[in-house]
């Protein structure tokens, strides 16, 4: 039985088996890495693995939700406080560089180009919850006058739905050193173009 997706509770061999995988995908993709060589790396055993996690793709899903708790507690907390908001966009940029900027370019393309039915719905899934938020909350602040109010919401939502389609595109992924720096070029487009004049 697969506990990973059920349960929090914190084991040593679990949390090293976490942070080894993240380390492993992060520095070469997931594609290359196996859970022989996770275990060899870990300090632990296939046998424990699998009491754990179900596949490597299981692995993979659960480091990525771990990720994405982490970042909306984040994000919660300085966009439910007080500070002005070109603030808060300089934090969710800052945000998005800090998550980017330790992922190699096999990761990148491995997320990006995904071709697992699985990995792919659960990843919808996930960013299905996290645009939700965003909407509340772009909502809210076209209430409050911090963006513009000539741009539909349901606009932003369709960009920021197809901006996984920009970072795949080859030719723009030229233009930039890593694909990390496009990511980030995109974030701040999308972000600084929406603040009202008074605001910027």
């Amino acid at each position: 039985m697969n506990i990973s997706s059920n349960s929090k509770t914190a084991h040593p061999k679990r949390e090293q088996l976490l942070k080894t995988g993240r380390e492993l995908f992060w520095k070469f993709g997931f594609r290359r890495v196996t859970v022989e060589e996770i275990c060899k790396e870990a300090g632990v055993s296939k046998m424990t693995f699998y009491k754990f996690f179900s596949n490597k793709i299981d692995l993979v899903k659960t480091i990525m939700s771990d990720m994405v708790d982490e970042s909306l507690v984040k994000y919660r907390s300085f966009m439910e406080s007080d500070l002005p908001y070109t603030e808060k966009v300089f934090r969710m940029i800052q945000m998005k560089r800090e998550g980017t900027e330790a992922m190699s370019n096999e990761f990148f393309r491995d997320y990006t180009s995904l071709d697992d039915p699985e990995m792919m719905k659960y990843l919808e899934e996930m960013a299905s919850t996290s645009i939700q938020i965003f909407q509340e909350d772009l909502l809210k602040a076209q209430k409050k006058g911090d963006i513009r109010e000539d741009v539909k919401v349901e606009f932003i939502l369709y960009f920021v739905n197809h901006m996984s389609e920009m970072i795949q595109d080859e030719k723009l992924q030229g233009l930039y050193n890593t694909p990390q720096e496009l990511v980030l070029e995109v974030i701040n487009f999308m972000f600084y173009g929406l603040l009202s004049r008074e605001k910027k």
